[in-house]
């Protein structure tokens, strides 16, 4: 179930977890006050380009972020209805953008040197009583699920469609939701048999 990871040779993959890391956070705090959706057009166009030089794997990938169109929909309409058309694309933008950024830290990334990258910076959290090998792995466990949880929703979405001509209804989205919370347990059995618990309690 920790999936996300591609494995490869780009320049992406070759830089520090931390450094990604940084910049991710870097990056997401410049997107916040853009709103100019040109702008915001040729970042995603830049992104979209960096996914396309990572080969097959990375355009696949992209294409998996197709599961995200609804709820995209979904923010535009009640956009739209608050706000203007320009204010609306510049929102959607935004949300593609930060989304697919983190996206791409997420699968240039092993999984350990995400976890050491960010006990660093949680290490002064330990003061306050904080585990911070702990929340390292919960954060990047939180990253790693997220595409992850995406393409079991499109696997869905598409079996759906192949069985059925009617659109997916709330059948599917118990069966997510059954399928998102047998595969939890799954890796949190995993982390138990590998004595991630035991080390805790010895520390």
């Amino acid at each position: 179930m920790i999936g996300g990871y591609l494995p490869g040779r780009s320049l992406l993959h070759r830089l520090p977890a931390g450094a990604k890391l940084i910049g991710l956070a870097l990056l997401s705090v410049l997107l916040v006050p853009l709103d100019n959706p040109f702008v915001l057009a040729l970042a995603l166009a830049g992104v979209v380009l960096v996914y396309a030089g990572l080969g097959r794997a990375g355009v696949a990938r992209l294409f998996q972020w197709r599961a995200l169109l609804p709820v995209l929909v979904v923010i535009g309409a009640l956009q739209l209805w608050a706000t203007t058309p320009t204010v609306a694309a510049a929102s959607l933008l935004r949300i593609l953008l930060m989304v697919l950024l983190a996206d791409l830290v997420t699968l240039s990334t092993r999984l350990q040197d995400m976890m050491d990258a960010l006990m660093v910076a949680l290490r002064p959290f330990e003061r306050f009583g904080l585990d911070a090998r702990r929340l390292s792995l919960a954060v990047a466990l939180v990253l790693r699920f997220v595409p992850v949880l995406i393409a079991s929703w499109h696997g869905r979405a598409e079996a759906w469609r192949a069985r059925s001509p009617r659109r997916p209804g709330l059948a599917l989205v118990g069966a997510f939701f059954t399928g998102a919370l047998k595969g939890a347990d799954q890796v949190a059995e995993a982390l138990d048999a590998r004595g991630f618990s035991a080390r805790q309690r010895e520390d």
